[in-house]
């Protein structure tokens, strides 16, 4: 790519930009539109970006989006090493993947920290006891508008400067929303339906049981197809083998458009 390709760093402004392009193409929908233009929302989407356009050489590129649960309940039920497993677990497939080179990996926990900006599989940071501390929230809404924020930033981005992206997102969460301050279920559906519409985007997400939180129904309140919603139980058998389903979505995704269009149709059971 040519160094002048148009990038996005710049901080709010230029997130904003991408907004505004996104609605003027008919990508993002007024509502979604609006779920994305809270005051502080350009620098936290900032913050996930990573890699420049212009420092990407693949033709085509994969966006694969984690949003691990670092909420304290992780931690009570055990389940702090479980999660870090799975993530790990979903790396190493897409390492392992013969598309690996056009694939960029974004890490995200639940409470905003950012682990992994958008960046080639090769340097990405695993997930472990001494970067993952399970012992905060649940902002449910709010953060993960804005992840999808960031997935759709990020593609605007790569897609503004001609080069063609497909984007897979898993939301990861063992409780219905308790924290959020700013965003609803509502807007959440805003921006997964105009992602949905878009048809270059599968947004996943998984409910670890909790014993009481209806997940099939906190999801799809934010917009998120029954095929893409995960409800393993409690042990972390269960849970390995949730992050496994999602991992092979992930490398399906990467194999190209026409197996990208058979994945999105047929869901986890695809």
């Amino acid at each position: 790519m040519s160094s002048t390709s148009k990038s996005t760093w710049g901080g709010q402004t230029a997130v904003t930009k991408l907004f505004e392009d996104a609605h003027a193409e008919g990508v993002l929908s007024p509502a979604g539109l609006q779920a994305l233009s809270v005051v502080d929302l350009g620098a936290q989407i900032q913050a996930g970006l990573g890699v420049r356009v212009e420092d990407v050489q693949a033709s085509e590129v994969v966006l694969v989006t984690v949003m691990p649960d670092d909420s304290g309940s992780i931690s009570t039920s055990g389940h702090t090493k479980t999660v870090c497993d799975g993530h790990n677990l979903v790396l190493d497939s897409l390492l392992a993947s013969k598309q690996k080179d056009g694939v960029l990996f974004h890490t995200r926990y639940l409470n905003g920290h950012v682990l992994n900006p958008y960046r080639p599989l090769e340097d990405v940071v695993r997930m472990h006891s001494k970067n993952y501390s399970a012992d905060q929230g649940t902002p449910l809404y709010d953060q993960a508008v804005v992840l999808l924020g960031t997935v759709l930033a990020k593609s605007q981005e790569f897609s503004g400067n001609g080069v063609p992206v497909r984007t897979v997102t898993l939301l990861i969460t063992d409780g219905a929303d308790m924290h959020s301050s700013r965003a609803t279920a509502r807007d959440v559906a805003a921006v997964v339906n105009d992602l949905r519409r878009a048809e270059n985007h599968i947004v996943a997400a998984m409910g670890i049981d909790d014993g009481s939180t209806d997940f099939r129904r906190v999801f799809q309140e934010m917009g998120i197809e029954d095929q893409w919603i995960l409800t393993p139980g409690e042990t972390a058998q269960e849970i390995r083998a949730a992050f496994q389903v999602f991992s092979q979505s992930a490398v399906r995704v990467s194999q190209g458009a026409a197996s990208f269009s058979r994945t999105a149709l047929g869901g986890f059971g695809r």
